[in-house]
């Protein structure tokens, strides 16, 4: 410990091992020991004593819709990631869609890295996209070191991104899984789409109706179908029908190589409170009733969904129109994704280590980002400092992203996030941020 250039000590640290007093050290952005809480302090280093504020690996958040370039009066990588540092997140990898030009070939990967490299605020990695016409890009975008490629099975909302129809899907998994790389897909069948009423207005109802579970389980059936054909590895992304579970684990206990993530507000919201004409409750798929959502807890809890993401869709307010069907489609939750988890997980009897498990472990895991997600030696020293029995009620004046509206204006949440460090420096601290740190990550071979 003698190099170590910074010591962090709490009395709740939360480790692959457990949650324990210890003293964290820290050289060169690096952990470089857990040691005993009352382990000696080098007088060279700098210490910070938190207390008995928990301190947390920094959250991976794998779906976030930066929207940057293009579209950034919607998000911006600045606005985003000051947002993402505020909710103690300090890695990202950003979607490919909703900015122009999208992630779909090298040199436009290229554009959206140079957007970026300036504002950052927090690491930040890029996930690729399958479309029908460019799967000879998908091996150099590999190559280039995206994460892995969206697709979409039913539109996606933006033109400039069309989705996969099943020859289509057969084709780009076929070519991705040549190189054994991860296909994450947005899992919604276009046919039963079409066929389920379609009324549009104001009425949540109405709008639940249009996106049935049985779009989900069907698309979700036919990407293990074509998963487990080619032996690839696949994602379903932002799972929220309860109906797809049974198929899911069944797939996994034939040796599909598969994953699932879920969203906060799956888990926190539910279809019986969303009031008429509150589109910023809309996202595809939806919100359900409640009894879905303990279906949901409970496949977190053994394990058959793997980990919780954002999905931060923002748009600028005047697309949040009271109707429904035309309204965009998308929930923003990066500053408040870990207190609106750690509310709902804590009434559930889940503690903060199971959290950190969904939000920060698995997520990194997902990505293969071996560096992020744990506090161990050798890890990134990347932190969340959390006060988690401390509440706040959420002002939408209060959010760090471009676009104030939420779906979760009023309510009043557990875990304040007192701090956010990357690589061993505080970036976020009592609502001030430091200059842009963040580094652009590429995947690792």
């Amino acid at each position: 410990m003698s190099d170590a250039e910074l010591v962090l000590r709490s009395t709740r640290v939360i480790t692959p091992e457990g949650t324990r007093a210890a003293t964290v050290t820290v050289s060169a952005g690096t952990i470089t020991a857990v040691l005993p809480y009352d382990a000696e302090v080098p007088a060279a280093a700098r210490l910070e004593d938190l207390g008995e504020h928990v301190l947390l690996p920094g959250l991976v958040d794998t779906h976030v819709h930066v929207n940057d370039p293009g579209r950034s009066e919607w998000e911006g990588f600045w606005t985003a990631t000051r947002a993402a540092a505020a909710g103690g997140i300090t890695t990202l990898v950003d979607m490919p869609l909703n900015s122009l030009p999208p992630t779909t070939t090298v040199g436009n990967l290229r554009v959206k890295q140079e957007v970026a490299a300036d504002k950052a605020h927090i690491d930040v990695g890029f996930w690729g996209g399958a479309l029908p016409d460019n799967v000879e890009d998908l091996r150099p975008l590999h190559d280039a070191g995206v994460f892995g490629f969206k697709a979409f099975l039913s539109p996606s909302g933006v033109d400039e991104f069309p989705h996969l129809d099943q020859e289509h899907l057969a084709r780009s998994l076929a070519e991705i899984a040549g190189f054994d790389g991860l296909l994450i897909v947005h899992a919604e069948d276009p046919h039963r789409l079409a066929a389920a009423p379609q009324h549009g207005g104001p009425r949540y109802a109405d709008f639940l109706a249009s996106r049935p579970r049985a779009a989900e389980d069907s698309a979700v059936a036919a990407l293990i179908a074509q998963a487990k054909r080619l032996d690839a590895r696949v994602h379903v992304l932002h799972l929220s029908s309860s109906d797809a579970l049974p198929l899911i684990a069944a797939a996994r206990a034939e040796g599909v190589r598969l994953t699932v993530e879920t969203c906060p507000h799956y888990l926190t919201l539910t279809a019986e409170e969303v009031p008429d004409g509150a589109s910023e409750f809309k996202c595809c798929p939806p919100i359900r009733e409640a009894a879905n959502q303990d279906l949901l807890w409970r496949a977190l809890a053994d394990g058959t969904i793997d980990c919780v993401v954002t999905d931060h869709s923002p748009s600028t307010a005047d697309l949040k129109t009271a109707d429904f069907a035309t309204a965009w489609g998308g929930i923003s939750g990066l500053q408040l994704s870990l207190p609106a988890v750690w509310t709902e997980a804590r009434r559930r009897g889940h503690g903060l280590e199971d959290v950190v498990r969904w939000m920060s472990t698995r997520t990194a895991a997902l990505a293969g980002l071996t560096r992020k997600g744990a506090i161990e030696a050798g890890r990134d020293a990347d932190f969340a400092v959390l006060a988690p029995d401390e509440t706040f009620t959420v002002d939408p004046a209060g959010l760090q992203h471009r676009n104030r509206v939420t779906a979760y204006a009023g309510r009043t949440l557990h875990g304040v996030v007192k701090s956010t460090w990357l690589r061993g420096q505080r970036i976020a601290f009592e609502g001030e941020f430091t200059e842009p740190k963040g580094r652009l990550l590429t995947r690792t071979p």
